[in-house]
C-alpha cells in the first residue's frame, strides 16, 4: 500500500468481505501467508495442501501426498518461500519444496503435532509443538529431536509435569504447550500450562529467563510481531496480552550472558524471574469486558500496528481488530459460521479468515471513491445537467510558450534486473533467492483444441481407407465434396454465414473498369461479362453481383 494516499482519519484496516475462496473438492481447515502475501497457502481436512495466487485470486499449484489423508493442523513457509512445512493429525511432519510440487522429507512423531513452525534462518530445522507432549527442535535431515523444558519448578517431577494437570475426578489430563522462535531463531519462547512465559536456547535447550503471566492461566497461544520487537499471548481467561520485547534482536542471547553475570547473587527461579524481567514487560492487555469471549488465532498486522482477533464461539463469524494503544476500532462480523483461523497479510490492509465450512473469507479495505482527488476543478454532479459552453472554449490558441524539456537523458540505459529493496522488510538481503511467484501454464484456447481434434479425426479417416490417403479414390471423393459444398455453410454456433473466397486477378481487372466505366447493358456486354463469370467460377462475390443486376 502507498501509505502517502490513505486518509489519515480512516483507519488502514479492513472493513467489509472483498471476496471468498472456495474448494470445489476439499474443506480448508488453516491458512498461511508467505514473506511477502503474494501466495497463500491452505491445509485441507483430506491431507493435500493448496496454493492460492494471491493476486489473481486463482489456484497455482496443489501438493498432494498419498501418505497422508488426515486433515491438516498447520501450515509454515520457508523465510524465503521455497519450502513448506505442514503438520497432519496424522503424527506426520512434511517438508515440501514449492516450485517442484514434491515431498523432500516426512518425518512421523509419537504425538499429533498441533503445530509446526521452521527456523526462521534454515528450513532443515522445525519447532512443533504436540498435543500431549513438550515442545521439541526437530533437525529434518537427521530427525534428531531436542525436548524442551516446559516448567523450572523445583517441586516438579517426571519428563513432563508442567502439561499434566488433575481433573475433577482424579484422572491426569495433558494440557498443549504453545511456543515459537523469535525474529531470527536464536531463542525459543515457551508457554506452559501454569501461566509461564520460558525463554529457552534453542540451540541447547536451556532456560534463560522466566516471565509469569498475572492470573496464571494457561497460554494457548504465543506469536511474535514481525519486527520482532512485540510478543503476543492468548491464555485460557480470555485474555489477550502484548508483551514488549527487551533484548537487542539480533544478540540476544549474548545479552542474556551479560544479564546472568549481573544477577550472579541470586538462584534458582528468583534469578529466572529476575532475568525474564528484563527480557519482556507487559504492554497492553486486550478483552472483551461484556460478552468475555474466547480469542481464536489473534495475530498482529504485518506492521505492527494493529491487533486482531476471532471469536471461538460457535456459530459466529466476528473479527476485533484493536489499535495498538488498546482501543477497540472495528468488529467484523462474517456469516453465521465458526471461525477456525486468521491470517492478516503482511504489507497491506487484508485479513484472511477461515470458516468451519473450510470457505476462507477475504476482508478488505471499503474505499469510496473521491473524484475531485484527481482533478481540482471537478465537480460531482447529483443529477444530469445540461451543459452550455462558451463560444470560445473550443478554439485553437496559439502556443504562448514552448514547452520546457525534460531533465531525462533518453540514452541512459534503464536498469529493469535490480530489484529495490522494501522497506516494508528490514530483511530483504537475504542470500538464499526469494520465491513470490509460481509459473503457470497457459490453458489452449477452445479452437486450438478444435484443431487438433479435427486433424486426429482426419488421421482416423484416412487410415481407414483401403489405399494412400493420396489415393486417386481420396483425391477424388475430397473434390466432389468441395464442388457439391455450397457457398453458404453452417458454423459451429449452429448459424448460417456466407464463405468469402479471395477474387482472381481477372475480376479485379473487370470491377476496376467497371468503376472507371459502367457496364452496359447489351447483349454482347452481358455475353462477355457472362464468359469471364465461367472462367472465375469459384468466385462468389462477384456472381452475386451480376445476379442483382
Amino acid at each position: 500500500m502507498n501509505a502517502s494516499i490513505i486518509d489519515p482519519l480512516q483507519g488502514d484496516f479492513p472493513e467489509v468481505i472483498e471476496e471468498y475462496l472456495e474448494l470445489e473438492h476439499g474443506i480448508m481447515k488453516c491458512i498461511a501467508f508467505n514473506r511477502r502475501g503474494t501466495l497463500l497457502a491452505a491445509g485441507c481436512n483430506d491431507g493435500s495442501c493448496v496454493i492460492w495466487d494471491f493476486l489473481t485470486r486463482g489456484v497455482a499449484k496443489e501438493l498432494r501426498d498419498s501418505e497422508c489423508s488426515s486433515p491438516i493442523t498447520s501450515i509454515c513457509w520457508s523465510k524465503c518461500g521455497n519450502r513448506i512445512l505442514v503438520s497432519a493429525a496424522d503424527k506426520s511432519l512434511s517438508l515440501w519444496d514449492v516450485l517442484s510440487g514434491k515431498r523432500i522429507r516426512r518425518i512421523v512423531l509419537q504425538q499429533t503435532p498441533l503445530q509446526a513452525r521452521l527456523h526462521p534462518g534454515s528450513s532443515k530445522l522445525c519447532l512443533a509443538c504436540p498435543l500431549s507432549c513438550t515442545p521439541m527442535i526437530i533437525d529434518l535431515n537427521t530427525e534428531d529431536t531436542t525436548f524442551l523444558k516446559v516448567s523450572v519448578s523445583e517441586k516438579s517431577s517426571g519428563p513432563n509435569p508442567a502439561a499434566r494437570n488433575k481433573t475433577s475426578d482424579g484422572s491426569t489430563s495433558f494440557t498443549p504447550t504453545a511456543a515459537c522462535f523469535s525474529k531470527y531463531g536464536n531463542l525459543v519462547y515457551v508457554g506452559n500450562s501454569k501461566g509461564e512465559i520460558l525463554v529457552i536456547d534453542s540451540k541447547d535447550g536451556e532456560v534463560r529467563g522466566m516471565v509469569p503471566i498475572s492470573g496464571g492461566s494457561v497460554v494457548k497461544s504465543i506469536v511474535f510481531s514481525r519486527n520482532g520487537q512485540y510478543l503476543l499471548t492468548n491464555s485460557n481467561d480470555r485474555v489477550i496480552r502484548i508483551y514488549e520485547n527487551l533484548l537487542p534482536p539480533k544478540d540476544e542471547v549474548r545479552a542474556l550472558d551479560e544479564l546472568n553475570k549481573n544477577l550472579s547473587d541470586l538462584n534458582g527461579v528468583e534469578k529466572l524471574k529476575a532475568t525474564g524481567s528484563r527480557c519482556l514487560t507487559l504492554f497492553r492487555e486486550f478483552q472483551d469486558a461484556i460478552t468475555k469471549v474466547h480469542w481464536k488465532a489473534p495475530c498482529f498486522s504485518g506492521d505492527g500496528e494493529w491487533v486482531v482477533g476471532g471469536s471461538a464461539s460457535k456459530g459466529e463469524h466476528k473479527i476485533y481488530i484493536w489499535d495498538r494503544a488498546g482501543h477497540l476500532v472495528k468488529i467484523l462480523e462474517g456469516p453465521k459460521e465458526a471461525l477456525i483461523d486468521l491470517a492478516w497479510h503482511p504489507v497491506r490492509p487484508i485479513v484472511v479468515s477461515v470458516s468451519l465450512n473450510g470457505i476462507v473469507f477475504i476482508w478488505a479495505k471499503d474505499y469510496t471513491e473521491n473524484w475531485s482527488a484527481f482533478a481540482p476543478d471537478f465537480k460531482e454532479l447529483e443529477e444530469n445537467e445540461e451543459y452550455v459552453e462558451r463560444e470560445d472554449e473550443f478554439d485553437l490558441n496559439p502556443e504562448t510558450e514552448k514547452p520546457k524539456g525534460s531533465d531525462v537523458n533518453e540514452n541512459e540505459e534503464v536498469d529493469i534486473m535490480t530489484v529495490e529493496k522494501d522497506p516494508n522488510f528490514s530483511d530483504s538481503d537475504m542470500s538464499q533467492e526469494e520465491l513470490c511467484f509460481l509459473p503457470v501454464s497457459p490453458i489452449p484456447d477452445v479452437h486450438e483444441q478444435q484443431d487438433k481434434f479435427l486433424e486426429s479425426s482426419s488421421k482416423v479417416v484416412d487410415s481407414n481407407n483401403s489405399g494412400s490417403p493420396f489415393s486417386e479414390e481420396a483425391v477424388t471423393n475430397e473434390h466432389m465434396m468441395n464442388h457439391a459444398s455450397s457457398p453458404v455453410e453452417d458454423d459451429a454456433m449452429g448459424t448460417r454465414i456466407k464463405r468469402k473466397r479471395k477474387p482472381s486477378e481477372k475480376v479485379l481487372e473487370l470491377q476496376a473498369e467497371k468503376v472507371k466505366k459502367p457496364l452496359k447493358s447489351s447483349k454482347s456486354s452481358r455475353t462477355k461479362t457472362k464468359s469471364l463469370v465461367d472462367e472465375n467460377a469459384d468466385n462468389d462475390f462477384y456472381y452475386d453481383e451480376l445476379s442483382d443486376e
